[in-house]
């Protein structure tokens, strides 16, 4: 019975001490950041390094935030751009607890700091981009459309229109809502870290048209270079046309050159033979000349004193 009741003290006793230690020591991780409170009010600056820490039991309160970088991700917002292009905008950001003691007045905990975000990163988005072209915002630089611009200048020439440049692009616009939200954000000892467009999409009535216009461009596009194949097609066979008659006519004055060399020759060689016996090629050339005037068929009526009526009389006597 005494063993009873020593021991109930003895185990209060331990049960005081393990609760006022654990009210006194407190462990700051790494990762984190601490400030103490004091019936609601702040005591001292925040504490930032890890390790095992002091503070005074059921008095003052532990208050823990994050010190690494954390994320916020916006919902997409329908915005109008500055040629009155409806688009869904969806952004992204980093950002993190520079200074916890003002965070902790200012906005108290993360969660309402993330809503807090929610308005001024949107709000700064859609200042921005309702200020630019559509074309501002959805690319970066003139380099992408590297091709179609070639396709392009050449029709410049023809619709005297001059080709649309981005002035300032994409990741410029990103910049200025980083710069513009970084204004603002310090007050609640929050750093934004980086912002980023994550997504941007065309609402549904804008959508079609949008394609329909893409189409047609590239329509437009297929159908100069068709135009330019026909082009060079064309001039194609006007060379090969061109320089098969220049062969032709080279053949042909070939080929009456060579014509011409021959008669000259069978000339030369009819003449020979007339000076060495001129009755046998008197009889040789009336010979051929009935044999291209006459065929199987042919019937001749020759007088006596004609050459070949001659020619056949003598053959015959030489016969007999």
């Amino acid at each position: 019975m005494r063993s009873k009741t020593v021991l109930i003290p003895l185990i209060v006793i331990v049960v005081l001490v393990v609760l006022i230690a654990s009210g006194v020591f407190y462990t700051v991780y790494e990762g984190e950041q601490v400030v103490i409170t004091e019936f609601g009010r702040p005591v001292g600056q925040p504490i930032v390094t890890a390790g095992l820490k002091i503070k005074t039991p059921f008095i003052q309160q532990v208050h823990r935030f994050e010190k690494r970088v954390l994320e916020w991700d916006g919902s997409p917002n329908q915005i109008p751009t500055k040629d009155k292009r409806f688009i869904w905008l969806d952004t992204t950001a980093r950002w993190r607890i520079k200074d916890a003691l003002k965070f902790y007045q200012a906005l108290g905990t993360e969660q309402f700091a993330q809503s807090r975000l929610d308005d001024i990163i949107d709000s700064a988005a859609r200042d921005l981009v309702t200020a630019q072209l559509l074309i501002e915002v959805v690319r970066d630089s003139n380099r992408v459309l590297s091709l179609d611009l070639e396709v392009l200048e050449g029709e410049e020439g023809q619709t005297g229109e001059p080709l649309e440049e981005i002035q300032i692009g994409r990741d410029r616009i990103t910049r200025m809502i980083l710069e513009k939200v970084q204004e603002t954000v310090p007050q609640f000892g929050v750093e934004l870290v980086d912002v980023q467009i994550k997504r941007i999409n065309y609402v549904d009535e804008v959508r079609k048209k949008v394609f329909d216009q893409m189409i047609s461009e590239r329509q437009r596009i297929s159908e100069k270079y068709k135009s330019e194949g026909q082009g060079e097609a064309a001039d194609i066979m006007g060379q090969k046309q061109k320089e098969l008659e220049r062969i032709q006519s080279e053949a042909y004055k070939e080929a009456e050159q060579i014509k011409g060399d021959a008669d000259a020759q069978a000339i030369q060689i009819y003449a020979e033979a007339h000076g060495q016996d001129p009755e046998f090629f008197a009889f040789i050339q009336t010979l051929e000349t009935y044999r291209q005037t006459t065929n199987e068929s042919t019937k001749l009526i020759l007088t006596t004193d004609s050459d070949l009526y001659r020619y056949l009389k003598s053959s015959e006597s030489l016969s007999r």
